[in-house]
Parts: structure tokens; sequence; C-alpha cells
């Protein structure tokens, strides 16, 4: 990992420029009033206001939303969210689970996740589990789609699709650094300037974002933090605005590398009652390595006044090397650290080594090295098209996309002893002699969107085509050089189409109907008998905005003729990367989410907005199986990993001069295997209420002091027992920062 600090110094030391310029009462009345839009190519909702006009459940975090708490934790961002299951698993969200409506949260494989309108799960089509995300830091809002409005962004059309709009060319010089301080010697750095002109603009921006951590390895001094680096350079060129025919090019550039003392070992039951932040032995060694980069060119072309076309050009490149403890052996067989966890009495050689009360042979602890590379290049064109007749309001968006992307798996196993408590490296294994296999995809895409506006109803009809072609290269490990002499070959095409329906219904300006109607489905595997997933997802909402008050109510019904799974390390699984079929399965559930004004007075400046979230998901499998991963199942079991409450609240009182927040997360006890009834405490994680806390205060229109607290009560919670023993959310942390702007 290279150590940017000079480049950082240089930065923070030549810009002290406001991204935004303090604004009189009138304009940010103005502002507000028009709900915060964000006019860019990059963002597909771009509103509060457009999202709460869509025939379909959308949310839109706005710029104003994330400054708040100024997270850089994605699960923290969207924890007000309804509808989204979080599963932490750091503690400092660097790759964070999220499912949506019932769909597992394992590395948000099961959702459309997008950075400016673009695909960005490092293989989303050959390998979706997504050890890369994007730094949030740098991202200007949140766009999060459920429902049919989901449908124009593939594949996965399930649970629903996340897209981050990062920060734009201003329309000015400017520019702003932020540097905080706080708990475990966590430090950030963030700094970006900016500039527009009559035919060029740009904007470029650094991160920096490092800790210790706050767990402790036993015998060892090694942290458990990690050290981040995000550099991102955007520049454009366009015609005049009053151009006949407006016309604008955008090149973006961006490089990302992230070293974390991560582990895949977590804690038995009985340690983790003792100490939660204990890491053991077993786990000194273990890191992951990540290099990430893009390249996406935007061309823009307006050529009349209601009709424009928004073509994307990418290629992402990540490659990671997560190098962990996998399993030990001590005799004829290994032992996943799963089992050994899980069972630590049937197993307990295996746990005495692990947490190196015992002295091992050599080669026991056997720590791999999961080497992989990732590309996903492609280009997508997006045309949209208004125009009226009569009464009626049309407005058609169309586009199509062709993606390539890969996985190569090039992995090796090393082996340790232990010896008075210290684990030494006994053996080298040679690259390619664990897992040797690439698997391919090739996606051609496309998709219609219709809205027809007459008088109070909105009809948006729709469809989307898929054509997957996949394919797998195993080399074996034996064929370290690729030769092909024992390779074996699988491949699976599908092409499906994907329609949805939405109708909105505008009572008067203050409330309104909305319901829609969607296939929900996510691609296959390649290997033989992994089927796709498919569902038929309905939804009916009401939305109000009456005096101090809104929110809305949502209620929604999937019905899975095939629900998938995966067998995924992380998962606790074998790691294979399998996809297998659940058959039949029920989710429903209810979202609402309420704002309330208790004080609202625009002649002195203060605010004292509330706002409540609540989530009720209630799943059920239909069919007989046994599994790896979620157990033996049987008819009338809910999917693990699904907490069926969730609530929470968040208040904050504004000024002109300073804010303070609060925001509160309860999180139902939820269990790790199928099941029914009461949740055996073995396979059970615990319900928790987290509160957080921000502050800001405005020294001048220049410069402001801010902070947060993560866990303000101290609350010792377990997140999750996957991949491997029960993991603590983070403990109590504080926050402090300045930011200088102009």
């Amino acid at each position: 990992m290279k150590n940017n600090l000079l480049v950082a110094s240089l930065l923070v030391t030549s810009v002290m420029f406001a991204q935004e310029k303090e604004l009189s009462k009138t304009q940010k009345d103005s502002i507000e009033s028009l709900k915060e839009v964000i006019v860019t190519t990059d963002a597909i909702i771009g509103s509060k206001f457009k999202a709460k006009n869509k025939a379909g459940s959308t949310y839109f975090i706005s710029p104003k939303e994330l400054k708040t708490f100024n997270y850089d934790d994605v699960s923290r961002i969207l924890r007000t969210v309804p509808g989204i299951t979080i599963q932490e698993e750091d503690g400092f969200g660097l790759r964070p689970n999220i499912g949506m409506r019932g769909t597992s949260p394992n590395r948000s494989e099961k959702i459309t996740l997008m950075e400016d309108g673009i695909l960005i799960a490092p293989a989303p089509y050959a390998a979706p589990a997504a050890y890369y995300f994007p730094t949030v830091s740098r991202m200007q809002s949140f766009e999060i789609l459920k429902g049919g409005s989901q449908i124009q962004y593939g594949p996965y059309t399930t649970g629903g699709a996340i897209n981050m709009v990062s920060t734009q060319i201003p329309n000015r010089f400017s520019g702003r650094v932020i540097a905080s301080i706080g708990s475990f010697n966590t430090k950030k750095t963030y700094v970006n300037i900016g500039d527009e002109h009559k035919n060029f603009g740009y904007v470029l921006e650094y991160n920096n974002r490092n800790s210790d951590g706050f767990k402790k390895i036993d015998n060892s001094s090694k942290s458990t933090g990690f050290q981040t680096n995000d550099y991102v350079a955007k520049f454009r060129i366009n015609t005049d605005a009053d151009a006949k025919v407006y016309q604008s090019l955008t090149a973006k550039v961006q490089y990302s590398e992230d070293l974390a003392n991560e582990t895949y070992l977590g804690l038995t039951d009985e340690d983790y009652a003792k100490n939660a932040y204990r890491r053991y032995v077993g786990s000194n060694e273990d890191f992951i390595d990540t290099e990430h980069r893009q390249i996406m060119l935007t061309h823009f072309i307006r050529p009349t006044k209601n009709f424009s076309i928004t073509t994307k050009a990418y290629q992402n490149e990540f490659a990671r090397n997560w190098y962990k403890l996998d399993a030990l052996k001590l005799g004829s067989s290994k032992v996943s650290i799963n089992n050994i966890l899980t069972n630590p009495a049937k197993y307990n050689a295996e746990y005495q080594a692990v947490t190196g009360a015992d002295n091992t042979i050599d080669n026991a602890l056997l720590v791999k090295a999961n080497n992989r590379k990732y590309e996903a290049k492609g280009i997508q064109t997006v045309g949209n098209y208004t125009f009226e007749t009569g009464k009626a309001k049309h407005d058609i968006d169309f586009g199509i996309r062709y993606h390539e992307d890969y996985e190569d798996r090039f992995q090796w196993v090393d082996g340790y002893a232990i010896q008075n408590g210290v684990m030494n490296r006994t053996s080298t294994g040679t690259p390619g002699t664990d897992a040797n296999r690439i698997t391919k995809a090739e996606a051609i895409a496309a998709h219609v969107l219709y809205n027809l506006n007459i008088d109070r109803f909105t009809f948006t009809p729709g469809i989307r085509y898929e054509d997957i072609k996949l394919n797998s290269l195993n080399f074996g490990t034996n064929d370290i050089n690729r030769v092909g002499t024992t390779l074996a070959k699988a491949n699976n095409n599908i092409n499906v189409w994907i329609p949805g329906m939405g109708i909105l219904y505008k009572i008067n300006d203050d409330y309104n109907l909305f319901t829609s109607v969607h296939k929900g489905f996510s691609p296959p595997g390649v290997s033989a008998g992994e089927d796709a997933e498919n569902s038929l997802n309905t939804e009916l909402g009401f939305r109000f905005h009456k005096n101090a008050l809104k929110g809305e109510i949502i209620g929604y019904y999937n019905n899975f003729s095939n629900l998938q799974g995966s067998d995924s390390m992380s998962g606790g699984g074998a790691g294979t990367g399998d996809l297998f079929n659940a058959g039949a399965a029920i989710v429903k559930g209810i979202e609402l989410l309420a704002t309330y004004n208790i004080i609202d007075n625009l002649e002195k400046g203060f605010k004292l907005p509330v706002t409540v979230s609540y989530t009720l998901t209630d799943t059920e499998l239909k069919n007989n199986f046994n599994s790896t991963i979620w157990g033996n199942v049987e008819s009338g079991d809910e999917i693990p990993y699904i907490a069926k409450n969730q609530l929470a609240i968040t208040t904050a009182f504004e000024t002109e001069k300073f804010n303070f927040a609060l925001s509160g997360k309860y999180v139902d006890a939820f269990r790790t295997e199928a099941g029914t009834g009461t949740i055996p405490a073995n396979n059970r994680v615990a319900s928790n209420f987290i509160i957080d806390f921000s502050a800001k205060y405005n020294l001048n229109e220049h410069i402001s002091l801010m902070g947060n607290i993560i866990n303000l009560l101290d609350k010792e919670y377990a997140v999750s027992r996957v991949p491997a023993g029960l993991r603590p959310g983070q403990p109590f942390g504080i926050n402090f920062g300045i930011m200088a702007q102009l």
C-alpha cells in the first residue's frame, strides 16, 4: 500500500476554497423549495420531489442529509431507509452487506449497485459479490429504487437498486477541505477543488481514511485497522449553453487502494460474552489488500429541447487478495474455522490451536490467499424523449447496454504453526494450487419505460430484456501455467423479458396513491442445475404531505417461483461460489416513513424535524431441502439473516449557526439458519438499539467545527455469525473535525 501523505499535505496546503459558498436566507429558501435538485447525467432521480412522484417506491438521500452526520459508512447512511437490510461486518463499513425487501444481504450480491448510473460491483454478472464498495465520502447523493421503479436498472430486479452520485463539477471556482481525528486513532482527510468555465469544467478529489481498529489480537501488537486512499479526477468539455445542439463530454478517472487487517475469524459464544473485541492468535496474519481503477467517458447530446441522449463507456478493474485463516489440519482431515467456532467442544484440539493455547505441528493452520482479479467494461446509451398531445404528457426512456465482466481466481494456501502463542509460517504455497479458474460473462440489456400523465393519473409501463452468456474455465490445481491439459469448461446462456407496470394517482397536492407490479429476476450461475431467480412482485403505497407532516406507507408482496442462495465463505459456506435453488418462497412486508417538523421557524431560522422509519419483513420458504448455508430447511421456515422488525428515529435541531442531530436504529433479533418459532441460542443474533449523535458549529461562513459519536450509549452488540463465529459492531467512538470553505 503506497503512502500518499505528501500528496495530501500539498493539496491541503494549497486548497482552502469552498465547494458551497454560504447562501443568503432567500437563496436557501429557494433551493429548499426545489427539493435540492441534482441536475446531472449521473443521477437517476435527482431530487426528493421526483422521488415522491414516481409510480413505484423510490428514496432520495440529498447532499444536505449526507452532511448532517458526515458518515463514511454506507451502513449508517442507509439505516433510515425503509426496506433495506444491513449486515455489518468490520464495524467501519469497508465491505457492506446490503439486502432489500428480503434479498440476502451477503456481499450485496442480490441488488443492483451503481455509481453515476453504471454497474459498480467488480463483476456484476459473473461474480456479483461486492468486495469493492465506493468511498462514500465522495458521494453527493444516494438514490434507492424498489418495486416497479427499478426495472430500468438490472440485472437484479427482485429487491432493488442503489445509485450513488459522485461529486459533480461545480459551477464556479470552489473547493473544500475536511479533516478529522477520533477514537481508535481514526483519521480522515477529504480535499476537493473544481471550477467551471464557459466550455470547460473539472473537479479533483482526494480521500484518505485510516484507523488502528477497535479489536485486539491476543499476544500481538498488530493493528486491526485499515488505511485507504481514493483519488478522482473529472474533466468536461461542452458547447455553449445556448448552442442549437448542446453537447458535453466528461472524462472520469478514479483510483483507490485499501489495506485492512480484517479477518473472517470471529469468536465462540463463550469468548464473545467475556470480551467481544478480542481476536484469536490464529487471525494474526489476516489482511485484505485491494486496488480499484475506473475510467468512464460520458457523452451527452440534446438535439432538441425535448430529446436527449446520454452515452457512457466504462471500464472498472479490481484486484484483491484476502489472506486469511481458512481451516486447521491437525490430523488426516481439515476442519473449517466456521465448524470450529460453531462447535468448539467437538473440535477442541483445533479450538485450542486457533486461540494459541496449544502448540501445533507445522502446517496445522491453513491460511488461504484468496487472490482474485476482476474486470467489468461496457457501453450504454439512454435516450429520453418528452412531448405533449392535448392534456396528455409523454415521457419515454429507452436504453441499451453491452457489458462484459470476469473474475479470475488464482489462489494458494500457506501453512502456519502455533509455537508459544505465536503464529509462524512453516510453508509457502504455490499460486494457482488452490483455486485456478476464470468465470466470464457477456450481456446485452435493453429497456423501454413509458410515462404517460393524464390529468391526475400517471401510467408507467416498461420492459427490460437481458441476454446473458456465462462461461467458466477451470484449469485445476495442477495446471498453474494454464496450459489447459485438465481444463474443465461450463457455460450457461439465458435471455429473459422483465416487464413492469406502475400507476400513480394524484389525489391532490398533498396526497397520492401508487401501485406497481413487476417481474423479479437474478441471473443464474454458470454451473449445471443453477436456475435464475424469478418472482412476481407487487406493491401498494400511499404518500402524504400535509402542513408539517409528510411521509409514505407501502405494502409489498414478492412471490418467488425460485429463490436463489449461494455457497460463499462470507456467508459461512464452503466458498465454492455455486448457487443453489431454494424453490418457492414468499416475502411480504410494510415500509413506513414519516417526518414531522415540530419547529419550523423561517423567521428565526430554527428547525426541529423528527423522522421515523419502520420496516416489517415477513419471509417464508415453501420447500424442503438441505443447505450448507441455511441448514436443514422445512416448508414454512423463515429466510436467515432477515430481521423481522426494524425501526429508525432521527431528529435534528437546526439553526443558521449550529445543529445537533440524534439517530437511533433498532434491529430485531434474527436467525442465522432457516427455521421458525423461537430462535435457538446458537443460531441467534440478538436485537440491538444503537444511537448516534452529531454536531456542527459554524465559526463563520468559511470555517465549521463538527463532530459525531458512533454508538453514543456504548452498547455491546453482535452483528453476525458469519463468516465464522460472532462478531461485534463498533463500540463508542467519537470524532472531531474541521471544514474549511470559502
